[in-house]
């Protein structure tokens, strides 16, 4: 039995080399002559990045010119030598576009009103967004702290004027700027409408977003600045209704009607799943409220309502960016708009732009991101490369698509998302294609139509060999199985070796991700791989269904349904697979970042690749396999913790009105003592489950990274209230800590949660009380309090401080927690205090704690005071910082100095460090 004679045609009398190199290996040298604007657009990186180091002086440039000059007449009798002076034009063209461009406005006038007094604001609704609910926050027991219930809505204002209040008047002055209003539900009251363009004129108090100045924290401050945002505010739905004016009824920005798009869009997919139609489905066939908060997110980048412990997962394995809006996604709409065009017969310039044209609406419908905007105009130059036949040189394109993006927003090359989407596609189109045209490639395109014989000339013969192997193949299934059979074989080849094609460009494009992760995310996803196999096939149709579902809810639920019902099936597949696979301990190993030489070798080291990959001799290209293991291991190299031998380091760091002190051993041990949260305390879960900043995250573990710290040996919580306990989860996961010490057990849902992880990660849990010591490091560790009889039945307090003193030598150092008068009454009654030369100020320098007594006791030569700017509760007291000042104590606090550490010898001495920003 043979193939189809009507499928086979006539084979050519002989084989043609001339059409070897369509169908074999497709490799091109990486060269200028066929990559120009890729190299131009590495040229202008250089000029960026020459900008950012420094000021270039004038004698520079003049020389600079002339040696232009003079090499572009040497050019004239030796071709080569005029690359120089067209990479310098390239470079300095790229220093002209990093010195043009403004800086980011820091709306200095408008952060002046931020005093504390209540000013009416007027301004224009710019952006309007629906929030999810938000976990009360609970007051301080000395302080006012106004309580917010569940958020509404966030409303942006463009700042048009702010009332300016003196001691005999009052008057509006125009101010420019933007606000951030949380408008806070009140029951019985209806939330306002409000539109863009609606004028605002309402009074309230502006507040500067908190700074935290440690080493690689991340800043909600700058997060605002770049969308416009200079401060922030709350306001009572009532009184925002009570003073809003209504406006001209349409939009006044072109960034308003983009973001009004984007909610309207959220809100569509949100109102079908709450829909009749929707809920009459079968429970797994059927989308929540809460998947279409992930669908919002993956389609439209509107990440409000998706699930943090969600979040959480797909992080943890490496595949955040496939349920967030990125260039894949945008890649994807694009490429399915192109296929419907191609497959209508529309000409191909139509298709085109048709497909340009529907991509950019849908951009528009997720809020028109930086990545976002990078993509689409990838997207649109590979099109259109694609229409002017030049589609077969990725990396040509994608030197045009960097040298527009940067020339548009230079500071763009020190983004993150930048540089991962140049590496990613650089990975995919400069190492992973080539090293496929050497092995998998040239038999994936063999394996199609083997059943027309006539094509086998145009293949090398190893290729024709192989496309006869398949057809005597088919030719022996078919005899045993019958006709249907015979393209068996040549079906399966062709799956396994897409497969095959699929693990090659995720195996390659991890290994060029390695760096970006560690660098910037600290993360080493050791299951990312296997993840990305299992979703990308997925996501490749869940994306689509998506959109259908939304397209067909714009017309009625109903028609929404069966796209619906199959976007709710691949969505939780693919949810639950990543969920599982999450809470795995190897899903997720954090490390510090690499210094700043592994990062040039590693990106030198990606650059070589990419070249030898090219080259047609074998020994390139098992150079290139060989080198991209390594470069992975030295991205993710362990380096030496920063730290100082011999001494006893104490450090305050800036978590704002929190607590968090890390301490190093003489040795080189870490203990951290408490990680900072949330203001609050009895009432939350977690402090990062409801607040989405996890001050544990986002602050303590940067700077405990930032001195290359993989693993605490001690984890110490003084007492359960969130502003200490917040960020203790994150810590535990990222540093998994050899013990973990706490004082008393209180009835606390996030206590047990807390360590209920610590046991799961195999933490050993040291309950401590008064009178208990400990040797730690060379140093010895007495518990001061509290009582071994003490005990708490109720909520968290401030009593329940496990109160440490530390004796290193001479030198010792108490940290009180938020000890208050009780609890340091009862130690001064068991005669447990003493001298110190180091006092962690108890309850951020509140009024109820450091009683007379106590700081006679005390005695201490510095004291430091762990408090936020600005706080509400008055922190620290006047009085106390005159006990202080009496007694000859110097003072730091973390809301001046920002980070302060103090270096304790075994002589006694101290010395502080102040100063350190981020």
């Amino acid at each position: 039995m043979r193939f189809p004679a009507r499928f086979i045609g006539e084979p050519a009398a002989s084989p043609d080399p001339r059409l070897w190199a369509r169908n074999g290996s497709r490799l091109e040298p990486l060269s200028f002559r066929r990559t120009p604007l890729l190299w131009a657009a590495l040229w202008f990186c250089v000029g960026i990045g020459a900008e950012r180091l420094g000021w270039v002086p004038a004698v520079v440039w003049v020389m600079a010119v002339l040696l232009l000059a003079g090499m572009s007449g040497a050019a004239i009798r030796t071709p080569w030598v005029g690359l120089v002076p067209v990479a310098g034009l390239w470079v300095v063209a790229g220093l002209g576009c990093g010195e043009m461009q403004p800086g980011a406005a820091t709306q200095a006038e408008l952060r002046g009103f931020a005093d504390g007094l209540s000013r009416t604001v007027q301004g224009r609704v710019m952006r309007v967004r629906v929030l999810p609910p938000q976990a009360r926050q609970d007051v301080d027991v000395d302080g006012y702290e106004e309580t917010e219930g569940d958020a509404g809505l966030s409303v942006d204002l463009g700042v048009e004027a702010v009332e300016e209040v003196t001691p005999d008047a009052s008057r509006m002055v125009p101010v420019t700027g933007g606000v951030r209003v949380t408008v806070i539900a009140e029951p019985g009251v209806a939330m306002p409408e409000l539109r863009c363009g609606d004028v605002v004129d309402v009074a309230m108090r502006l507040k500067v977003p908190e700074r935290f100045r440690d080493p690689g924290a991340w800043q909600y401050g700058d997060y605002l600045l770049d969308q416009g945002i200079g401060v922030h505010a709350s306001v009572r739905a009532g009184k925002l209704a009570a003073e809003t004016a209504r406006g001209a009824g349409k939009a006044w920005d072109l960034r308003c009607r983009v973001y009004a798009a984007q909610a309207w869009a959220s809100g569509r997919m949100l109102a079908f799943a709450r829909s009749g139609a929707n809920r009459a489905l079968p429970e797994g066939s059927r989308l929540t409220a809460e998947d279409a908060g992930t669908l919002n997110a993956m389609l439209f980048g509107d990440r409000l309502g998706l699930n943090r412990e969600m979040r959480k997962g797909f992080e943890r394995t490496g595949s955040f960016h496939l349920f967030v809006v990125s260039g894949m996604h945008v890649g994807l709409i694009a490429l399915g708009i192109f296929w419907v065009s191609r497959r209508t017969r529309l000409p191909m310039w139509a298709g085109t732009f048709v497909t340009i044209g529907l991509t950019t609406g849908y951009a528009a419908l997720t809020g028109l991101g930086i990545p976002v905007q990078r993509a689409l105009g990838m997207a649109s130059i590979f099109l259109i490369a694609r229409l002017l036949d030049r589609h077969h040189n990725t990396l040509n394109a994608l030197g045009a698509a960097v040298l527009g993006a940067l020339a548009w927003s230079p500071s763009s090359l020190f983004e993150a998302s930048f540089q991962m989407t140049f590496l990613a596609i650089v990975g995919v189109a400069g190492i992973a294609i080539p090293l496929g045209e050497r092995t998998i490639l040239p038999y994936a395109r063999a394996a199609r139509r083997i059943e027309e014989v006539w094509r086998d000339v145009r293949f090398e013969p190893r290729l024709a060999q192989f496309r006869v192997m398949l057809r005597m193949f088919g030719e022996a299934l078919g005899r045993l199985l019958g006709r249907w059979a015979m393209g068996l074989p040549a079906r399966g080849m062709r799956v396994v070796l897409w497969v095959a094609e699929l693990c090659l460009v995720a195996l390659v494009t991890e290994a060029v991700m390695a760096l970006p992760m560690a660098l910037y995310f600290h993360r080493v996803a050791l299951l990312a791989l296997p993840v990305n196999l299992l979703t990308v096939p997925v996501i490749a149709f869940l994306v689509p269904a998506a959109m259908a579902t939304f397209c067909g809810s714009l017309l009625s639920p109903w028609v929404a349904v069966l796209p619906g019902t199959v976007t709710a099936v691949l969505l939780h597949a693919v949810a639950g697979t990543v969920g599982h696979i999450a809470r795995l301990t190897a899903a997720d190993v954090r490390v510090p970042g690499p210094a700043s030489w592994v990062c040039g070798v590693v990106v030198a080291g990606l650059g070589f690749c990419c070249w030898a990959s090219r080259q047609r001799r074998a020994v390139w290209g098992w150079l290139t396999v060989a080198t991209l293991p390594l470069l992975v291991g030295l991205a993710l190299l362990p380096a030496t913790p920063s730290v100082i031998p011999g001494m006893l380091e104490v450090t305050a760091i800036d978590v704002g009105q929190g607590d968090s002190i890390l301490v190093v051993g003489p040795n080189g041990r870490a203990m951290l003592v408490d990680a900072g949260g949330p203001v609050g305390g009895v009432g939350l879960r977690s402090g990062s489950a409801d607040t989405g900043f996890d001050v544990g995250e986002e602050v303590v573990a940067p700077y405990l990274w930032s001195r290359e710290l993989r693993r605490l040996d001690v984890l110490a919580l003084t007492h359960e209230h969130s502003d200490h306990m917040g960020g203790m989860p994150a810590i535990l996961r990222s540093f998994r800590p050899r013990e973990l010490w706490v004082g008393v057990d209180v009835p606390s849902q996030a206590y047990g949660a807390m360590l209920a992880e610590a046991s799961a990660l195999g933490v050993r849990i040291r309950h401590l009380r008064a009178g208990d010591a400990l040797p730690w490091d060379g140093v010895d560790v007495s518990v001061l309090g509290p009582e071994a009889e003490y005990r708490n039945a109720g909520a968290p307090k401030n009593d329940d401080s496990l109160v440490m003193r530390l004796q290193f030598g001479k030198a010792s150092v108490l940290l009180e927690g938020d000890a208050e008068r009780p609890e340091e009454a009862t130690m001064l009654a068991h005669d447990r205090v003493g001298p110190v030369t180091l006092l962690k100020v108890g309850h951020h320098g509140s009024a109820t704690s450091s009683t007379e007594g106590f700081l006679a006791a005390v005695s201490p030569r510095d004291a430091v005071i762990s408090v936020g700017r600005g706080n509400t509760f008055g922190h620290p007291r006047g009085e106390v910082i005159t006990r202080l000042a009496g007694r000859g104590v110097k003072l730091y606090r973390t809301d001046m100095f920002g980070m302060t550490t103090f270096l304790l010898g075994r002589d006694g001495g101290i010395r502080e460090v102040v100063g350190t920003s981020n």
